[in-house]
């Protein structure tokens, strides 16, 4: 059965810009790395996975979501380069004109829709792909989820299923957020538990089950609701609003006419190609 092909937009856009070069430009000059790299790497995902339809998430960038609200440092410290912010925005327009899903709302991030596409593809019963290089999507692995995370730029993947998560952090998928919230976070700014690593994690979470479990039985005493905070932040949003899920075939032709506006020629007329 062909799956959802369900994608971190963010994620993968910003692998992209900083793995292709600053010299890649489009009409007035401006920087369109961010664009060829994502557009690349997108086609090459839906002709090797062969997909019914795909989704793309994306974060809202100009509004807090409930994370920053309940938690200020949360991802803290972040800044991204003007040409980077320049494309990000173009990129959710160019999904669409793919005919594909682009699910962005105020209030959840990319990785919010990541859950919602697979909560929603779970109930169709199709198996799902979700192509991320944020590991908090390891908590989505499961016999029919399979997480595609990029080693090597935006070219080069690996599989991770539940065994997988399993060998990374001896913790099962679903207790990805309670192993997160004890070892912590350093890209998001979660401190997790003082002296806690990952093993440590591990261990306790095997002991008891699960955090709240290690809650109740009175370990971490002094930090208990940090550290319910912390898994709070960390579990994905599945209520995210996704739009109804429908096979999908790629609209080149669309596609194509929209890169041409862009003053991006060369990527337009390998689109138009593909039309014919």
């Amino acid at each position: 059965m062909k799956p959802l092909l369900v994608i971190d937009g963010d994620s993968l856009a910003h692998r992209a810009y900083h793995a292709l070069p600053k010299t890649i430009k489009r009409a007035g000059g401006k920087q369109s790395g961010a664009i060829v790299g994502f557009a690349n790497f997108l086609v090459r995902l839906w002709e090797t996975e062969q997909p019914r339809s795909v989704v793309v998430g994306w974060d809202t960038l100009e509004v807090s979501t409930y994370r920053h609200e309940a938690y200020e440092p949360y991802q803290g410290g972040r800044v991204f380069e003007p040409a980077l912010l320049d494309q990000l925005p173009m990129l959710p327009e160019l999904v669409s004109a793919l005919g594909f899903t682009a699910a962005k709302a105020p209030g959840y991030e990319a990785d919010d829709f990541l859950a919602a596409a697979v909560a929603a593809a779970k109930k169709k019963r199709w198996p799902a792909l979700v192509v991320t290089s944020d590991r908090d999507s390891f908590q989505l692995a499961a016999s029919r989820v399979t997480i595609l995370t990029p080693t090597r730029g935006v070219s080069e993947l690996a599989r991770i299923g539940p065994n997988e998560v399993r060998e990374r952090y001896g913790v099962e998928p679903k207790q990805v957020p309670d192993f997160i919230a004890l070892r912590g976070d350093p890209s998001d700014k979660l401190p997790g538990a003082p002296g806690v690593g990952p093993k440590r994690a591990a261990e306790v979470i095997k002991e008891h089950g699960s955090l709240e479990a290690a809650l109740r039985a009175g370990r971490f005493a002094p930090i208990a609701e940090e550290l319910r905070l912390y898994r709070r932040i960390a579990t994905l949003d599945a209520s995210a609003p996704l739009p109804p899920l429908e096979d999908q075939s790629p609209l080149w032709a669309e596609a194509s006419s929209l890169l041409s506006r862009w003053g991006m020629n060369q990527m337009a007329e390998r689109f138009a190609a593909r039309a014919k």
